[in-house]
C-alpha cells in the first residue's frame, strides 16, 4: 500500500516553554550542513543498537542518507539545544491516512536528561493540530529498549502490549512493545 506523505503538513520550529530539561530544546528541519553533528550520534553503536540502520562509517554515506531520506521526509526534525546544533532527531512517519509512527534518536551524551521526553512531548502536543486527519500517534519499541519505553510513558503514551516476533532487526527476530497516543489523551 502506498502512503501519500504529501498530505502531512511540514511543521515549523517547535521549542520548549519550560526549563524542565537542564537545557531548553527546540526542533527544526535538518539540513545538509548538519552532517557533522549527525555523525556524532549516527556512528555510535550504543545509539544505533535499537535502530533499523547500522552505524554510519563514512561522511559520504551520511550525506547520501540526509539527501535521500531525511530531507524528503514528510516530518523529521533535528533535536537541538540553545546553540542550534543537532543532538538527535525525531520523526513522524505516516503509516496510513489516520496513523503516524513516531521515532527518535538522541546522542548518548544526552541520555537521562529529559531531552528525549521533552522532544516527544513537543511533537505529541502539536502533531494532531498540524495533521487533523491523524487519529493515532504510535511507537514500536524493542522490548529491551527500556529507556525509550520510559520516555513514552512519561509523556502519556499508553502501552498497548507486546507484539511477539514482530520485527526482524539486525539479524534477529524481535518482540516489540506497541505504544499509542490519541488526540483525546492528556500529556503528562
Amino acid at each position: 500500500m502506498e502512503i501519500d506523505s504529501s498530505s502531512m503538513i511540514k511543521p515549523e520550529t517547535l521549542s520548549t516553554r519550560s526549563s524542565s530539561p537542564s537545557e531548553k530544546i527546540h526542533l527544526r528541519p535538518m539540513t545538509l550542513s548538519d552532517v557533522d553533528d549527525f555523525m556524532v550520534w549516527a556512528t555510535d553503536s550504543n545509539v544505533t543498537r535499537f535502530c533499523t540502520w547500522e552505524p554510519y562509517t563514512s561522511r559520504e554515506a551520511a550525506i547520501a542518507y540526509l539527501n535521500d531520506v531525511v530531507l524528503p521526509h514528510p516530518w523529521l526534525r533535528a533535536i537541538c539545544l540553545d546553540n542550534d546544533r543537532p543532538i538527535g532527531s525525531i520523526s513522524v512517519t505516516p503509516v496510513d491516512k489516520i496513523r503516524g509512527e513516531i521515532g527518535y534518536v538522541l546522542g548518548s551524551k544526552y541520555w537521562g536528561k529529559g531531552i528525549a521526553t521533552e522532544a516527544v512531548r513537543l511533537v505529541a502536543a502539536e502533531i494532531f493540530k498540524e495533521n487533523p486527519e491523524m487519529e493515532r500517534l504510535e511507537a514500536l519499541v524493542d522490548v529491551d529498549n527500556v529507556g525509550s519505553q520510559k520516555v513514552l510513558e512519561k509523556v502519556g503514551f499508553v502501552r498497548e502490549g507486546v507484539m511477539r516476533k514482530f520485527m526482524y532487526l539486525k539479524g534477529n527476530v524481535r518482540d516489540m512493545v506497541m505504544f499509542s497516543f490519541l488526540p483525546s489523551d492528556s500529556l503528562h
